[in-house]
């Protein structure tokens, strides 16, 4: 009898551990703190998901728009992107001779990367336009593949591809996992990103949306190509955004993610639709883990967005007060 007790106390402990390690699995948001902003995401899923609510929304409507540098990815100290034209400029630098009485791409060679910026959005067009023309577009994509699996970010030596942050990851899972479709809605270029998301994010390149620049079709040793121009079709930033996720989505967002000003109007279209909605910022104030900026940074603004936020009460989430890590390499 007394090793039968024993037998039921040990099952008991067994069936409690496997318990806890499903509930575990099951918690939606991991490595979100509890709190306000943890539970309106949960609240608002419930909800949309849910037969019985007066805000149930159909799987096919479920579409939730998410920005990349900064909201998925970090930014600073400046667009990975940039990162990635300046590398090309010195890739590509022994059969341009000519950049060295270019300011701008001097700058580069230098390593002066304050006068690079000092050039402004037509100074980094510049770069990204002239780095990223004259290949084709399977080309382009090895070369970004290539990057993307060994370039290192310079404060944390991580590949660029590991500064993803966990608990976005883990709301891009969770909305998948209750019927939304996610989608990139970025002001990077399209070429850039379609890559590696799929990889990263679990985000197919069908549903990137970002800016772009013009190809032209050519028949190049008899196979059919298409070949990047220096010049600019698409930007999908600010204003460009709802206009990118008509022309390209084609149905308004339920839900709508940014970090920044640039993000503003995607995130007041998606609010103005019928319905239950959900709009978040994610506030970068954690300067130990990541790096805090709002208001007066060069790169990532966020000024308006953050009144309009507060105006309309969406979702402000601060990394340093709601996220128990900040990326996957954290975890243990």
């Amino acid at each position: 009898m007394k090793h039968l007790n024993l037998l039921l106390i040990f099952l008991t402990l067994i069936l409690f551990s496997c318990s806890e390690q499903i509930n575990q699995k099951s918690e939606p948001l991991p490595s979100w703190n509890e709190g306000k902003n943890k539970q309106s995401i949960i609240n608002f899923v419930n909800e949309v998901t849910d037969e019985k609510s007066p805000n149930f929304v159909k799987p096919g409507d479920r579409i939730a728009t998410f920005d990349n540098d900064g909201c998925l990815w970090s930014e600073q100290p400046y667009y990975f992107q940039l990162q990635f034209a300046l590398d090309r400029v010195k890739v590509l630098a022994p059969e341009h001779p000519e950049w060295n009485d270019n300011p701008l791409f001097k700058a580069v060679l230098e390593n002066d990367i304050k006068t690079v910026l000092s050039f402004g959005e037509h100074g980094l067009l510049q770069l990204v336009m002239t780095t990223h023309a004259g290949m084709t577009t399977e080309e382009f994509a090895q070369i970004v593949k290539e990057w993307i699996n060994t370039a290192k970010h310079p404060k944390t030596n991580k590949l660029y591809k590991e500064m993803v942050f966990q608990p976005m990851l883990e709301l891009l899972d969770y909305l998948r996992a209750n019927g939304f479709k996610t989608f990139i809605v970025s002001g990077g270029g399209i070429d850039f990103m379609r890559p590696w998301t799929e990889e990263v994010y679990g985000i197919p390149s069908d549903q990137v949306v970002g800016s772009s620049g013009k190809v032209k079709f050519e028949i190049r040793e008899g196979q059919p190509v298409l070949v990047k121009l220096p010049e600019i079709n698409f930007i999908d930033d600010k204003e460009g955004k709802p206009v990118g996720i008509h022309q390209f989505i084609g149905k308004r967002p339920i839900a709508a993610f940014g970090n920044s000003d640039g993000d503003l109007q995607m995130l007041q279209y998606t609010a103005a639709g019928e319905g239950k909605r959900l709009m978040l910022y994610v506030h970068h104030r954690d300067a130990e883990r990541e790096w805090a900026y709002d208001r007066e940074s060069h790169i990532g603004r966020l000024n308006k967005g953050l009144d309009e936020a507060n105006k309309k009460g969406w979702i402000v989430v601060d990394m340093k007060n709601d996220w128990k890590v900040i990326y996957p390499f954290e975890m243990k």
